[in-house]
């Protein structure tokens, strides 16, 4: 029986940078198998309070913990320039070789329009965040190859230049999305997707949109899809209290609408005072009831993904990590 890839998954939004790092290694002490933090600049609301950088929490990460290494989901389009984003990438994959990998996604306007500027229309976020995933691949390439590169694109340019430091092997780079088309397209040129608070009725049909694109890239068979996914979950000791975990700390998940462009994490506490218990329905399983966890995350398991990282959203980290570490992981396939 293989032993699946489960790693924990600490919202940097919720956590204090040192609370982040002990709450990582505290996980792969009961048996989690690495790390993925997003890329925010705020919180979703003022209630969870932080929004740390997340490269310098999972450099920290990394000192503690001998598992995966994950960044995502970072847009490398707004805040950031794709050079930049290879360079850390790089840089973290040098430091904990074999142990990195990057998601990057088309963004939020909660964390990107910080910046200024003009917020665009959904097409023309996927479309900037294609290019600066061909920027990113170039840079990677030439640390390689020690050899220069450049790009003149529709929103981008490089100048001359390579990344000067680079690990052996590249790291994997995957696409965080929930559109089918976006999931093709990745499929082109990524390594896999990540998938969050993606219904699970809907997930095999992108990963089966990825497989599509593999093939008419004709990447199929040199191409062994890397497809992450983050769960989340509220479990505590009574189904009360892991639902009032969810109400308090991660409401933002009952919101049946997009988000990407709201600006304010008190614009999102606002419309929080509107969810119910019942929004959560088939959106994030708040219970209990640990065999329910367990089939869950198995479920994802059987449809082949390589890494599943779980975020619980209470504050209940301890207990949580020492419970799904002795009483769900164990009883995992893949």
């Amino acid at each position: 029986m293989a032993t699946p890839l489960i790693g924990f998954a600490p919202s940097l939004e919720q956590l204090r940078p040192l609370e982040a790092v002990h709450w990582a290694v505290v996980a792969e002490q009961n048996g989690f198998r690495g790390t993925v933090a997003g890329d925010a600049f705020q919180p979703w609301t003022h209630r969870q309070g932080e929004a740390s950088f997340v490269w310098n929490v999972l450099s920290a990460i990394g000192a503690g913990t001998v598992g995966d290494l994950g960044v995502g989901a970072l847009t490398p389009t707004y805040r950031w320039h794709p050079s930049l984003v290879a360079q850390a990438s790089a840089t973290l994959a040098a430091l904990y070789p074999d142990r990195h990998w990057l998601a990057v996604s088309s963004g939020e306007a909660i964390s990107e329009h910080v910046v200024g500027g003009y917020w665009p229309e959904p097409a023309e976020r996927v479309n900037r965040m294609f290019e600066a995933v061909a920027i990113i691949k170039k840079l990677f390439a030439s640390g390689v190859s020690g050899r220069d590169v450049k790009y003149s694109g529709r929103w981008y340019q490089l100048e001359s230049s390579r990344l000067w430091t680079m690990p052996e092997k590249v790291p994997p780079l995957l696409i965080a999305t929930a559109g089918p088309v976006t999931a093709k397209r990745a499929g082109q040129v990524a390594d896999g997707l990540l998938l969050d608070s993606v219904p699970y009725e809907k997930t095999g049909m992108l990963l089966q949109r990825f497989t599509e694109g593999l093939s008419e890239a004709g990447r199929s068979r040199s191409a062994d899809p890397q497809h992450a996914i983050r769960i989340h979950l509220s479990w505590a000791p009574t189904d009360e209290e892991a639902m009032a975990n969810a109400l308090a700390e991660w409401p933002q998940a009952g919101m049946r609408f997009a988000k990407s462009d709201i600006r304010s994490p008190y614009d999102v506490e606002q419309i929080a005072n509107l969810v119910r218990a019942e929004d959560f329905d088939e959106r994030m399983l708040i219970t209990s009831d640990l065999e329910r966890h367990r089939a869950s995350i198995q479920k994802y398991l059987d449809l082949g993904f390589s890494r599943i990282m779980l975020h619980n959203v209470g504050r209940n980290h301890d207990e949580f990590l020492r419970v799904f570490g002795r009483d769900v992981l164990p009883h995992l396939s893949s």
